[in-house]
C-alpha cells in the first residue's frame, strides 16, 4: 500500500514535427486508500495520465512519485501496479483460475499453493468462488469484469489503475458494479486511480474527483465541492445532469442585466465580485423554484416548452415570457415527479439568490458561489 504523486506532470506527442499537449503540468496527490476519479470529455487526458502512472506512456515533464520513489524511469512490469481495462482481456482457452494466477506465474516466485491461495481468496472477495473452474465464454459480461477485477487484486499492489471499467456493462449491472466496486476498495484500501467519462460514477464512487479538459487539470475535490463550488464555467457546466442554466450577464450597479431579465444582488453578493461587471449567471436546474404567481424580484414569467419525465422527477424544460421557442431560450428545471406540469402552461421561475453562482466571462473563473452547508433540497411550491 503507498500514496501516488503526480507532480507537474505533462505529456507531449510528437505527430509529425507538430508538438500536441495531451496533459499539461498536472499535480495531484492521492493519499494511500483514497479512491480519486479521473472524469473528462473524450481526448482530455486522463487516459493518457493513467498510462503515465502504469509506465505505459513515457513522460515528457514532471514526476510521478510511489510511495515517495520517482518511478518515471522504472519499466511498467516492475511498478506495483494492477491496471484494469474497458476489455476484460481474459484469455478464452484459461480457466476463470488460471486467468486469475496467470499474472503471478509469470512475475513472481510464488508458489503454486500460495498463488492458488491468493486466487481463491479473490474468488471469495468477489462473489465468484463457484465459477473458478469455468472459462469466459461461460460467463455473463459482469462475471468477467470481476475476473479482470480479481486478477488485478491476487497481485496486491500498491495502486489500482481502472481505465473505464464498467462502460461494457448494462445500466443495472453498471449501477451494482459501481456499489461492488465502492465496497471492494474500502475492504482492500489501496490507492485507487479510476477514469471514466461517466460523471454519475465520478460523483458516486469518489473520494475526489479530479476534472480534466484538453490536458489541464480544472478542479481536484471531493464530488460535492465540485458540484456545488466549481471553480470554473467549465465544471460548472460539465458536472451535472441536467447542465447548470447560465445567462450573460453585465453588472449595472447593483443590478445585473441579462438578454431575458434583471436581477438584483445583495451587497454581500456584489462584494465578492471584486468589480469584475462581464458575468455569467449560473443556477442549476433543481434549484430553479416553479411557482404559480409571482411573489419576489426574483421571479420571472415562463411558459413551459417540453416535458421530461423521467418517473422520480419530471425536467422541464422552459422559455421566458416573450422569448422565442428556440433552443437557445431553453432553460431548464426540475420538479417532483409526482407534480403535473404540462407543454405550453404558464408558470414562474424562481431564481434564489442563496442558489446562484457567478462567474468572469472573460476568463471562465467562478467569483461567487453558492454555500455548500446551503445547498439543501429544493422545494417547489
Amino acid at each position: 500500500m503507498a500514496s501516488l504523486t503526480l507532480d507537474n506532470v505533462t505529456k507531449v506527442f510528437d505527430d509529425d514535427g507538430e508538438q500536441i499537449v495531451a496533459v499539461d503540468d498536472v499535480s495531484i496527490d492521492i493519499a494511500d486508500g483514497e479512491f480519486l476519479v479521473l472524469v473528462g470529455p473524450s481526448g482530455c487526458g486522463k487516459s493518457t495520465t493513467l498510462r503515465m502512472i502504469a509506465g505505459l506512456e513515457e513522460i515528457s515533464e514532471g514526476e510521478i512519485r510511489l510511495d515517495g520513489e520517482v518511478v518515471n524511469d522504472i519499466p511498467a512490469k516492475e511498478r506495483n501496479a494492477a491496471m484494469v481495462f474497458q476489455s476484460y482481456a481474459l484469455y478464452p482457452h484459461m480457466s476463470v483460475r488460471e486467468n486469475m494466477a496467470f499474472g503471478l506465474e509469470e512475475s513472481t516466485d510464488l508458489s503454486d499453493e500460495e498463488i492458488n491461495g491468493r486466487v481463491e481468496e479473490a474468488a471469495e472477495m468477489l462473489g465468484i468462488p463457484e465459477l473458478i473452474d469455468r472459462r469466459p465464454d461461460e460467463l455473463s459480461g459482469g462475471q468477467q469484469q470481476r475476473v479482470a477485477l480479481g486478477r488485478a487484486i491476487v497481485r496486491d499492489p500498491d495502486v489500482f489503475l481502472m481505465d473505464e471499467p464498467l462502460a461494457n456493462l448494462d445500466a443495472k449491472l453498471r449501477a451494482e458494479m459501481r456499489t461492488e466496486l465502492q465496497r471492494l476498495q474500502d475492504d482492500i484500501g489501496v490507492a485507487t486511480v479510476y477514469v471514466t467519462h461517466n460523471q454519475v460514477e465520478a460523483m458516486t464512487m469518489s473520494d475526489r474527483v479530479a476534472i480534466l479538459n484538453d490536458g489541464v487539470l480544472q478542479q481536484c475535490a471531493t464530488p460535492l465541492e465540485c458540484y456545488h463550488q466549481p471553480n470554473n464555467l467549465f465544471v460548472a457546466g460539465f458536472i451535472g445532469e441536467p447542465s447548470m442554466n447560465f445567462f450573460d450577464a453585465e453588472l449595472r450597479g447593483s443590478t445585473l442585466v441579462t438578454d431575458e431579465f434583471e436581477y438584483d444582488l445583495s451587497e454581500e453578493t456584489i462584494s465578492s465580485l471584486g468589480g469584475t461587471t462581464d458575468l455569467v449567471l449560473g443556477i442549476r436546474p433543481e434549484d430553479v423554484e416553479l411557482r404559480s404567481s409571482v411573489d419576489s424580484e426574483h421571479d420571472y414569467r415562463a411558459t413551459v416548452d417540453v416535458v421530461e419525465p423521467m418517473g422520480d422527477e419530471n425536467v422541464i424544460h422552459l422559455v421566458f415570457e416573450g422569448d422565442e421557442r428556440a433552443e437557445e431560450n431553453l432553460f431548464t428545471a426540475v420538479l417532483d415527479g409526482m407534480k403535473s406540469v404540462d407543454a405550453g402552461q404558464r408558470l414562474v421561475a424562481r431564481f434564489p439568490e442563496s442558489a446562484v453562482h457567478l462567474f468572469d466571462r472573460e476568463t471562465g473563473e467562478a467569483l461567487h458561489n453558492r454555500k455548500l452547508e446551503a445547498a439543501g433540497s429544493p422545494r417547489v411550491q
